[in-house]
């Protein structure tokens, strides 16, 4: 694969990620479509997209995925679609993004992972940026919502770490999807009575699940083995900041002091720990 290919392939998949928070935004502060549809349609495109994007490469999701990372799809969508509710698109991503890379990261620790001084400070900053951005005051984000993307994080961060190493990533995703689908109809069931919906917020929805999920997966894992460890974690950086600028230019969201120095706190003290990381690697 050539390298401009790569390029874009890759810029195509963080734009694709970051997408996610501004329709998903969008959608609930413009439109009428509820929280609990918007996540029911969203996966329900996305695992339709996904299945045909299997198929179109003669193969089959098949008993690729499982129920316990499902679950935890479903997990990180729902919180993911309830936070958005009150949060900025670029709050939102910065707090998703913190939690997941928190959960990876304190997995990697409790397993035996050493972190050295350099990744032990980067820890420490990114943390002390998530508890800034929280801290209550005038430009602090909505507490409830905050609570939810970190949850939507962590399920996030659980589903990553469970599909490593787990066989045909996109097969494995479509698996999940599909599976993630009866779960959320079950919740949307349930919410029945609060459910509203109009044509603006289903489209949002299904570009969410389409577009910016179903599409946008199958685009990141078919770049991400001509790249190194290293490019893949970092890269993965840009998401939130791609958020916050889509969130300012499309959104008309302002950027508040806060979110500034919380941005680059979790987002630098994040880079630190990845790039100390892969450097020890490489050097053993």
């Amino acid at each position: 694969m050539s390298n401009v290919r790569i390029i874009v392939l890759t810029l195509l998949a963080m734009v694709a990620f970051a997408g996610n928070s501004l329709l998903c935004r969008a959608a609930l502060r413009d439109t009428s479509i509820d929280a609990a549809s918007f996540t029911t349609i969203r996966l329900l495109s996305g695992a339709v997209v996904l299945w045909l994007i299997v198929r179109m490469r003669h193969s089959s999701p098949a008993g690729a995925g499982n129920w316990p990372s499902a679950f935890a799809l479903f997990v990180y969508a729902a919180g993911f679609s309830f936070a958005y509710t009150g949060l900025s698109a670029a709050t939102g991503a910065l707090i998703l993004f913190g939690a997941v890379q928190a959960t990876m990261i304190g997995y990697g620790v409790w397993v035996g992972e050493r972190l050295h001084k350099p990744q032990l400070i980067g820890l420490c900053l990114a943390f002390g940026g998530l508890i800034g951005l929280m801290l209550p005051g005038l430009s602090a984000p909505p507490l409830n919502g905050s609570v939810l993307m970190l949850v939507s994080g962590i399920a996030w961060g659980i589903y990553s770490l469970r599909g490593k190493g787990g066989g045909d990533p996109t097969k494995v995703t479509t698996g999940n999807f599909l599976r993630a689908v009866p779960i959320t109809l079950a919740m949307s069931i349930f919410m029945l009575s609060g459910a509203s919906l109009d044509t603006d917020g289903f489209w949002y929805a299904v570009s969410s699940g389409a577009l910016a999920s179903g599409v946008g997966y199958a685009i990141w894992y078919t770049a991400v083995p001509e790249l190194k460890a290293t490019n893949a974690a970092t890269i993965q950086l840009s998401v939130p900041i791609i958020a916050a600028l889509g969130g300012v230019i499309i959104l008309g969201e302002p950027v508040t002091l806060r979110l500034v120095l919380a941005s680059v706190a979790i987002l630098g003290g994040i880079a630190l720990v990845i790039m100390k990381k892969q450097n020890a690697n490489s050097a053993r």
